[in-house]
């Protein structure tokens, strides 16, 4: 008897196994898709891990429904992957598969019913059953969707459980495949007419249809370019309808026919790359030696030093020996610039793999990858194309390495794209190039430790200076009334003189939204989200008050809800407020903004990039989205409205975070001429990290931080995993904390942390309570991993515990 073990796209902790036959044993390899059924009736996708010949003990296998791939679709590189993030990140293989594929390679099964032939008794059936009985005389199958909208309500499953029991219908569970090949048109002459002869015979038999006999003479003009000819195209050349052409395809004169074709392609030329200035060419030879010795390499290059242009050097050579690169980006935001210059240089090597790409054109770049088409040599994408089946990868590069972004935190896989990018390509046997001006305090303690190769970059492209940092003490000027809304009259005269120089502004708050707080002045109560531990944020562009947790919305009152007061005060400032205050300010000039409210849409940030660089905006009000490599000639000033929100952050890494994330967007200003300017707006000016950034000095901050974090036990001396608890009734899951503590603190003792309510307790009407065990550095990960599973284990056998969900997080930073 032949068996397979399938990885099911559900968080099992365990393989499970299937029944196949002879011939299916012959044909199925590893990494192909084959649909099981699993549980009473769903079907779902699996992914053929291994093919056997043992019989599962405890149950018996199932067949396999259908094999849905002819090769495999996952390769064994790949597949050493997942298993390795399974391990290290305690997650189940099945979780990693579904993060891995695209959703189209997924395949759903949707309930169908259709009628049973032999049923005649009408008169038995209420109004809504003869609706859908009604119905099915007419269509052989309907869905489940297509009886909702029928009988025009959701509630329908007792109305079809009703008509199953009266034998009226049965159910089939029908598997759709999603991924639907682009194909375009095109037209060609039919054989028949296609000879000199026969084409003056047809222009005859035209000449008293005019609108034919002119599509018929376009379709000679174009032909001449001796390219195939799009349907789109004929109908627009000759100025006539879809109809008309129709019309000759019925006579026989011309032929339909479809070409598929990939949804993204980029047109470009592999040459003309620029000559790297002198410090460029010292850090390219740097980094090409220490390749030698080392797999991964640090490039600390300060902002505008033109590490971008390095990365090009690096990746033309791999090109050249036909090996892949993967390009990895922390934001979406940033590829929409990166895809302009990256194409000039290898537009015919490139493809672009990020979760605002359609579900179709993402399987379209699987699919070159795991042919190794030259299209898809180079790979530029967010944290998830580290999953494309790579088969010949000789580098990846992680820009921006230090972004928080890089880490995933729900659902799992809890992973790290850059730490998982080092495993990748040790498997492939590949070279790892991570960039940043501000590096993550454990990649460069690693580098300094020669863990890693190190590379410094410490002059920007064209010798221009560093940005002139002022501390401005809000403080002082709120004292001395000297602020308008939430400038100071510093930042203000900066801004003008900018913009009298036709020149561009950036200025940085990170919230989005109106104000976060409404807060009444009679009784001080302020709206709450219902689901959540937290006030609600109002935005007066659509004047509603939203939950940035969870979504929930409702429109802005306009008094108090506890006390009818109408005196109602706004609390704190968001980018929106910042846009609108300068509306007032500045009238005439044009002003932009940049959060995740303005680049919901595919093409949302390539529209707000394009219209800065275009220079259509002035001044560009925006969150940490601005902060990550992004490229403007024109911008002369940084502002930042508040730094102290940052600083005063409870996190163990807020230092670190704000110093990056100021150094990151100072370095928007003055990037190609002359020196740009930047205003930090605090009321602590002489707070040390606000000193460390208007200094530029990251070794002295990394100094500090790192005695810090030895004295408190945490990273990169101390590795932390940290287990959230989540249920709905909060006794249950403060029970179940407690619980947890008291099993974890008898095995690992001081170094577990909690339980503990996390500042906001509450998210989506679960309650939340929070773990963390330190791990030093010389005690076992295996070990201590295999102890939280035991004790994991023995807290979901509780029967009262079973239903909090339990969710582990390794090296959570």
């Amino acid at each position: 008897m032949n068996y397979i073990n399938v990885i099911l796209p559900i968080p099992l902790q365990k393989l499970f196994t299937y029944k196949i036959t002879e011939a299916e044993a012959t044909f199925l390899k590893k990494g192909m898709r084959v649909a099981v059924e699993f549980g009473k009736s769903k079907v779902y996708t699996a992914l053929v891990y291994s093919i056997h010949s043992e019989a599962p003990i405890g149950y018996e296998a199932k067949e396999i429904h259908q094999i849905l791939d002819e090769t495999p679709i996952v390769n064994e590189i790949q597949l050493k992957h997942w298993e390795w993030i399974s391990d290290y990140y305690m997650c189940s293989l099945g979780e990693v598969f579904r993060a891995a594929l695209p959703s189209a390679f997924l395949l759903e099964s949707e309930t169908e019913i259709e009628l049973v032939q032999s049923f005649s008794k009408e008169e038995m059936l209420s109004d809504e059953e003869f609706l859908i009985y009604e119905a099915l005389q007419h269509q052989s199958r309907l869905s489940i969707f297509q009886v909702i909208e029928i009988l025009g309500k959701k509630g329908v499953f007792p109305i079809i459980k009703a008509l199953i029991e009266k034998n009226v219908i049965f159910v089939k569970e029908q598997i759709y495949e999603q991924y639907k090949p682009k194909l375009i048109k095109y037209i060609r002459l039919s054989d028949l007419w296609n000879s000199n002869e026969k084409l003056a015979e047809l222009l005859e038999i035209l000449s008293r249809a005019k609108k034919q006999r002119d599509v018929v003479l376009t379709y000679f003009q174009l032909i001449a370019s001796r390219k195939p000819i799009k349907a789109e195209k004929l109908q627009e050349s000759s100025n006539s309808s879809a109809a008309v052409i129709k019309s000759l395809v019925d006579k026989g004169v011309f032929e339909i026919y479809f070409i598929q074709k990939d949804r993204i392609n980029f047109e470009g030329n592999s040459s003309g790359l620029k000559e790297l200035t002198e410090p460029q060419e010292v850090a390219y030879n740097a980094i090409k030696t220490t390749f030698k010795t080392k797999q991964t390499t640090l490039l600390k290059g300060v902002t505008s030093s033109g590490k971008t242009e390095i990365y090009v050097k690096l990746i033309k050579e791999l090109l050249d020996t036909n090996k892949q690169v993967l390009y990895l980006l922390p934001e979406i935001a940033l590829t929409t610039q990166l895809i302009e210059r990256l194409q000039y240089y290898f537009g015919e090597y490139l493809s672009v793999f990020h979760s605002k790409y359609s579900m179709n054109e993402r399987v379209e770049v699987w699919n070159n990858v795991l042919e190794n088409k030259q299209k898809a040599q180079l790979i530029l994408g967010a944290r998830s194309s580290m999953f494309l089946p790579f088969s010949n990868l000789g580098l990846i590069i992680v820009d921006e390495e230090h972004e928080p972004s890089f880490k995933q935190y729900d659902p799992a896989p809890r992973y790290h794209a850059r730490d998982a990018a080092i495993v990748l390509a040790n498997q492939h046997k590949a070279n790892v190039l991570l960039g940043s001006a501000t590096p993550c305090i454990e990649t460069f303690y690693n580098a300094q430790q020669g863990k890693y190769g190190f590379v410094e970059l410490n002059r920007r492209y064209g010798d221009v200076l560093l940005p002139e940092i002022e501390l401005v003490d809000i403080k002082e000027k709120h004292r001395k009334k000297r602020m308008k809304g939430h400038f100071s009259d510093r930042l203000l005269e900066m801004i003008t003189d900018a913009i009298d120089n036709k020149e561009q502004v950036i200025l940085f708050q990170n919230r989005r939204g109106y104000a976060p707080v409404i807060e009444c002045e009679t009784c001080g109560v302020s709206p709450q989200c219902p689901q959540c531990d937290v006030s609600l944020t109002f935005h007066s562009y659509r004047k509603e008050l939203r939950c940035h947790y969870c979504g929930y919305k409702k429109a802005m009152q306009h008094n108090c809800g506890a006390c009818g007061s109408e005196k109602l005060n706004s609390k704190g400032f968001g980018t929106e407020q910042i846009e609108i205050e300068l509306e007032e300010l500045f009238p005439d000039a044009k002003i932009g903004r940049m959060d995740l409210d303005t680049t919901r849409g595919k093409y949302g940030y390539q529209k707000i990039i394009g219209q800065f660089e275009a220079q259509e905006i002035d001044i560009l009000v925006g969150t940490q989205m601005l902060s990550k490599g992004l490229d403007f000639a024109n911008v002369s000033l940084v502002g930042i409205m508040n730094a102290d929100t940052m600083l005063n952050f409870p996190d163990f890494r807020a230092h670190e975070r704000s110093y990056q994330l100021m150094v990151q967007v100072s370095g928007r200003a003055g990037r190609v001429k002359k020196r740009g300017k930047v205003a930090i707006q605090t009321f602590n000016p002489f707070h040390q990290i606000l000193q460390q950034v208007s200094t530029n000095s990251f070794e002295e901050m990394y100094k500090e931080q790192l005695d810090e974090r030895w004295q408190y036990q945490y990273p990169p001396f101390y590795r932390l995993i940290k287990i959230t608890l989540r249920h709905k009734d909060f006794n249950r899951v403060d029970e179940g904390a407690h619980w947890l503590g008291k099993s974890l603190i008898s095995i690992f003792g001081e170094f577990v942390l909690g339980p503990s309510t996390p500042s906001i307790a509450k998210i989506r009407n679960y309650y939340i309570r929070t773990l963390i065990i330190k791990i030093p550095q010389k005690q076992s990960l295996t070990v201590t991993k295999n102890n939280i599973l035991r004790v994991k284990n023995s807290f979901q056998a509780v029967k009262e515990f079973r239903p909090i969900k339990f969710n582990i997080d390794v090296d959570n930073y």
